[in-house]
């Protein structure tokens, strides 16, 4: 039985990919540096401490390991930074194990911005594309949870930001998910890329109305800009790729399971 080894695997997109792996029959080994407790775990699933920035535990994480999906993520400071270099030592360790396929999730046009996390993002998917290894890249829009986490700090105050003239195509982790397994289990040598993004494409002020609906806030949606080149890149419809929609869960239906 193919054996799925997730790198990052308690993490919001990762815990999703483990729990899409179970389902579908494959063994699956979540690697983390810290393990999680007891009620966090996914049924079905092995756990194993694996720390990647120093090596620890993962040669024996990735023990007969078929393919492996790398959901690993920082947003700021010395973790952003070195997320990159982490991502070369993930595939050297594969590369090591004999590891057949490795995939990796990273964000729709990463290379396109400035941001400091988009450059973390297009760096790590340039190492998979050149390193020698079949490799997969799985490029996805934004989660419905960032999303929904901009208007919710909003909401906290009693205003929801919304970014003038910036639409969003979100997507699910569960359909992220779908999307990365199937890549760690296609068949075939090589670098591939994937695209994936959400099933509809919303203007921020639509999808604040959609929140709102759900949550019932009473907070106010107020209409703000967003300058800079982020902002631009946003504007300009760089995060969102219609004819790639193969997310199944609607923002709305999303929330409203929250």
């Amino acid at each position: 039985m193919v054996l799925i080894a997730v790198a990052g695997g308690t993490g919001s997109a990762g815990r999703a990919v483990v729990e899409e792996a179970v389902a579908r029959g494959y063994r699956v080994r979540s690697l983390s540096r810290r393990l999680p407790s007891a009620d966090k775990r996914v049924a079905g699933a092995e756990y194993v401490q694996a720390d990647f920035s120093t090596a620890a535990g993962v040669a024996a994480g990735l023990a007969e390991v078929d393919a492996l999906i790398e959901t690993l993520d920082a947003r700021s400071g010395s973790a952003l930074r070195a997320l990159p270099v982490t991502s070369v030592a993930v595939l050297a360790a594969a590369a090591a194990a004999g590891i057949s396929r490795c995939v990796l999730l990273t964000i729709v046009r990463a290379n396109e911005s400035s941001m400091g996390y988009y450059q973390a993002q297009a760096a790590r998917a340039l190492s998979y594309e050149h390193s020698g290894l079949p490799t997969t890249v799985v490029y996805a829009t934004q989660f419905h949870n960032l999303v929904a986490g901009i208007f919710a700090a909003g909401a906290r105050v009693g205003v929801i930001p919304v970014f003038k003239g910036v639409s969003f195509q979100p997507i699910a982790t569960s359909d992220v998910a779908r999307v990365l397994v199937a890549a760690a289990v296609s068949e075939g040598q090589g670098n591939r890329k994937v695209v994936a993004g959400g099933p509809e494409v919303h203007g921020m002020n639509g999808l604040a109305s959609q929140w709102k609906e759900a949550t019932g806030s009473s907070a106010v949606a107020l209409p703000v800009p967003l300058p800079g080149s982020f902002g631009g890149f946003l504007r300009a419809g760089k995060n969102l790729v219609p004819e790639a929609a193969v997310g199944t869960v609607t923002f709305r239906d999303w929330v409203a399971s929250r």
